[in-house]
């Protein structure tokens, strides 16, 4: 294959990129050579994930990456901890039996180093967001998309075969450089699954950018996501999606206080309101 490269136990095939095999303790992924410099992009991913087990004894899942490394084996699905840019994972197994959400599950995580994935939680303290999908063991095609865009990531998946993108992560605030790789991984541990990879294509998206970017130096920015919240001050949501956490005392105050200037809003407009009819009620004796 031009341009890529695998390690692991990948097998290239005419059909498809097998990363792992239905078998257990198997790693695999596949990289390309070239670096992106694309500033706006939009990468379509068609893939499979099926195997001979049944429901919660399959896993682990596959992971597509955009990262500074490349070709670096490792334990989060088949690569490395502690990378540098973005990553979207397909986890299709619970390994946090205290969690609510529904499997499989897509999340995404922005690393510049300092964070390290934890699969017995999930990856839920570092994820930025996420979705339930029912995109294993499908008798169709499935799709996966991920944009990027003036520091917009928009994740959407076509695994219900309606030939329609459905949102499942919409985060602004995102800085990626360029000059990084894409790729693919998948892992296996006591639980198996055939993952595979059918195309990656990835476009280029003609955006506009302020003219204060042009004296940006791209590949030279720390991945990073400016949120109003820690992804830690997340909780599971059986939706799939996030909620905050539990109200802090500060929290409380401050919804105590807007609630008795709401309440003090309304009783003078509603004095006012009473003393004016009143007076209109006078002028008809």
């Amino acid at each position: 294959m031009p341009l890529w490269d695998f390690t692991g136990s990948t097998m290239v095939t005419s059909q498809y990129v097998r990363l792992t095999p239905d078998e257990r303790s198997r790693e695999g992924s596949i990289w390309n050579r070239v670096p992106c410099f694309l500033k706006d992009w939009e990468l379509h991913v068609h893939f499979k994930i099926h195997g001979a087990g049944k429901k919660n004894l399959h896993g682990d899942g596959l992971a597509l990456w955009y990262t500074q490394e490349r070709l670096t084996p490792g334990p989060v699905f088949g690569s490395k901890d502690n990378f540098h840019g973005l990553a979207i994972f397909l986890d299709t197994y619970p390994n946090d039996e205290a969690t609510e959400r529904v499997f499989p599950y897509i999340s995404a995580m922005v690393n510049n180093g300092s964070l390290s994935y934890d699969h017995s939680k999930d990856g839920r303290w570092t994820e930025l967001a996420g979705c339930s999908a029912d995109l294993r063991n499908q008798n169709h095609d499935t799709f996966l998309a991920v944009r990027y865009s003036r520091g917009r990531l928009t994740v959407m998946t076509d695994v219900e075969d309606k030939n329609e993108w459905k949102n499942c992560i919409d985060i602004a605030g995102v800085q990626l450089p360029t000059g990084y790789f894409f790729g693919a991984s998948a892992g296996t541990g006591d639980l198996s699954d055939n993952h595979d990879i059918i195309s990656m294509k990835l476009f280029q998206l003609m955006v506009e950018h302020p003219v204060e970017d042009e004296t940006v130096d791209w590949t030279k920015i720390e991945p990073r996501v400016s949120l109003l919240k820690s992804p830690k001050d997340n909780v599971d949501d059986p939706t799939g999606n996030f909620r905050s956490g539990p109200l802090t005392g500060w929290k409380v105050f401050l919804l105590l206080l807007c609630a008795l200037l709401g309440i003090i809003v309304c009783a003078v407009v509603g004095a006012v309101v009473f003393q004016k009819r009143q007076e209109r009620n006078k002028r008809f004796y």
